[in-house]
């Protein structure tokens, strides 16, 4: 192990013997971390916390740490980390609480830029950006591929749909469907994250199906019930590829508990 004479690491912890922590880094007993990740200089892990493969935590990130819940009685909980995550300074994720899942999980390939908050029992995917001071509070699921822009704020129990884009120092109080660009104090929504999405590769036909799809909840005057009906209908219109990109904004909307962000 490339470990630094000042870090402290419990003898509990399960290290791979290719893991780099940094000067001053502090590890707890019922901690994980696979190969290839590095700990960077004044960071704390703690908690029930398993880390995966090549991961990079910057200076001063505090990983695992209990729920900032009134609630918390000091219950065993989870903090999961995936794959090849970037983790800049500052970064605070927590672990979840019985009242819920009991674990917060983080998925791979993501990016999350300097002051991030990851409250407990939220869930993030893989290959989204969190700028800078971006923040979700508790139990907030984030899609696939979602970029949160600077000081944008997430509220409890919130759902963002993969591909949806969150501007910067937006404040969210309702739920984003997939591939939906949305920014302000509250939210609206300002289209399809269409540029998003053709650097992603999507194809013209599925393209002009999200374009198609962003009318019909927001610009034709349709009740929710009445677009979900529009939706279907629409999705049994296109191509298999096209209609899937239908279907995951349709399903989404059953899925919503806190109404979504107009």
């Amino acid at each position: 192990m490339h470990i630094h004479p000042t870090a402290l690491i419990d003898p509990k912890a399960k290290l791979d013997s290719t893991v780099e922590v940094g000067a001053y880094s502090i590890i707890g007993p019922d901690v994980s971390i696979a190969a290839g990740t590095k700990i960077g200089p004044h960071v704390i892990i703690q908690g029930h916390t398993t880390i995966g493969r090549d991961n990079d935590f910057h200076a001063f990130s505090s990983i695992g740490g209990p729920p900032q819940d009134k609630k918390y009685g000091g219950e065993v909980t989870y903090l999961e980390i995936g794959d090849r995550n970037l983790v800049r300074e500052f970064c605070t994720f927590n672990c979840g609480t019985v009242q819920d899942r009991g674990i917060t999980k983080i998925g791979s390939d993501n990016w999350f830029l300097a002051y991030v908050h990851v409250a407990h029992d939220c869930t993030v995917g893989n290959h989204t950006v969190f700028s800078n001071n971006a923040a979700l509070a508790g139990h907030v699921e984030v899609g696939d591929w979602v970029i949160m822009s600077g000081f944008s704020a997430v509220h409890q129990f919130c759902k963002i749909g993969p591909h949806a884009f969150v501007g910067m120092n937006t404040s969210l109080t309702q739920d984003v469907p997939p591939f939906v660009l949305v920014s302000g104090n509250p939210a609206q929504a300002h289209g399809a994250n269409l540029e998003g999405l053709k650097r992603r590769g999507f194809s013209r036909e599925q393209l002009n199906a999200i374009r198609q799809s962003y009318k019909l909840i927001y610009k034709s005057g349709l009740t929710l019930d009445e677009a979900k009906t529009a939706l279907d209908q629409h999705a049994a219109e296109l191509d298999a590829d096209a209609a899937a990109q239908v279907r995951l904004m349709r399903n989404f909307l059953d899925t919503s508990a806190r109404g979504i962000a107009r």
